[in-house]
């Protein structure tokens, strides 16, 4: 289906794959965004392209492929993509035997990783807590990239590589279909009204407001976190890889095979039932600038309020100065953010409300991970179909 009008709403992560997969197909592409800048998830992450954490299977794989793109993006845009690979920390028995289950089935799974003892853990990032530290799991995937840098790059990049027209400060208000071939109209706050072959919609709120009633029967669920960042660390002292720690083995769904995960989880819950409370789980990334990236927490649907706890940051910091230990601890930022979860397994919620028009919304955390594997999926099976 070469040289198609596709319209994507939405120029974050998700927006950006998707116009880019487009792009390279040889479609015309606009992307339309309501803010002068992209401002939500994909801004007030950590920057971790995080495959290990991805379910082994068709997400782990889509997670790689995600991971070959951003690499070809760094090469292609300019943009920094540091192939930093990550080490989940054990201070507790129960943490390392999770590791060690994960490490022995970590091959057959698909998984690129090995176990470090605490000396190897030492020699490969000096941020480690050396105090009761048993050893870690270091993987070779992880990419670590700057947030809001990358995703003004990447439009920048699309508008000049591609040709892709970027309206920025621009709302759309409605998209219905017109004529018997089925182009889509789609009507925005400039008050234009452009027909396109394909529409993608990857923003959570333009989806609540453009289809409703999908939004309300597709359970997605809101969910609030709490990051913060120290300033660049002096005479250009690095972390080294991303660094986890043990309560991060309770968070992502890769580590649910391995049975002696329920030890772990139930000393969490009898010892810190506070950090199950506010989702609290740990972990630091280091941009290009040397500033760290801390957090996060997790508080979900009608817990949610607009005031940041000071408990969840003290709690965050507390469970950091546990695994790791930075020159400056000097907290330059902080923020919150929100994402969308998709009910059930799947880390997408993906929907057609008109034919043509495409939702793709609510990557629950894992957009920048995901985003390019998700949207090189997406146009495959559009041009089989």
């Amino acid at each position: 289906m070469p040289g198609l009008n596709v319209g994507v709403v939405g120029a974050g992560i998700v927006g950006l794959a998707h116009a880019w997969s487009a792009a390279e197909r040889g479609h015309r592409v606009t992307i339309f965004e309501r803010s002068a800048k992209a401002r939500g998830a994909s801004v007030r992450n950590f920057g971790m392209i995080w495959p290990i954490g991805q379910p082994a299977g068709i997400w782990h794989q889509t997670a790689l492929v995600s991971r070959d793109r951003w690499l070809q993006l760094g090469q292609a845009a300019g943009i920094w993509v540091n192939p930093c690979g990550s080490i989940h920390l054990a201070h507790h028995a129960e943490e390392w035997d999770v590791l060690r289950e994960f490490a022995a089935q970590a091959e057959q799974l698909g998984f690129n990783c090995r176990r470090l003892n605490a000396d190897e853990v030492l020699d490969r990032t000096p941020a480690a807590n050396p105090k009761n530290l048993l050893g870690g799991l270091f993987s070779t995937t992880e990419l670590c990239v700057d947030p809001p840098k990358a995703v003004q790059q990447i439009a920048t990049w699309l508008e000049q590589s591609f040709s892709v027209r970027l309206e920025f400060e621009t709302d759309i208000l409605a998209l219905c279909h017109i004529g018997a071939n089925q182009l889509i109209r789609l009507e925005s706050s400039r008050g234009r009204h452009e027909a396109f072959d394909r529409v993608i919609v990857c923003g959570g709120d333009e989806c609540q407001t453009l289809f409703p009633d999908a939004f309300a029967a597709c359970g997605l669920k809101r969910c609030k976190l709490q990051m913060l960042k120290t300033g660049p660390q002096a005479s250009h002292w690095r972390i080294g890889p991303h660094l986890a720690s043990g309560l991060t083995l309770r968070h992502y769904r890769s580590f649910e095979s391995c049975a002696s995960l329920l030890k772990l989880r139930e000393r969490i819950a009898r010892e810190s039932p506070e950090l199950d409370r506010f989702g609290i789980h740990v972990m630091a990334a280091q941009n290009d600038a040397g500033e760290v990236i801390l957090g996060d927490s997790h508080e979900y649907g009608e817990d949610i309020e607009p005031f940041d706890k000071t408990e969840i940051d003290e709690l965050i910091l507390r469970e950091l100065r546990k695994i790791i230990c930075l020159p400056d601890w000097t907290i330059a930022k902080r923020w919150h953010g929100y994402y969308l979860k998709s009910p059930g397994g799947a880390p997408i919620f993906e929907a057609e409300p008109l034919p043509g028009v495409h939702i793709c919304t609510g990557t629950g955390g894992a957009g920048m991970s995901l985003a390019f594997g998700i949207a090189e999926r997406a146009w495959r099976q559009w041009e089989s179909a």
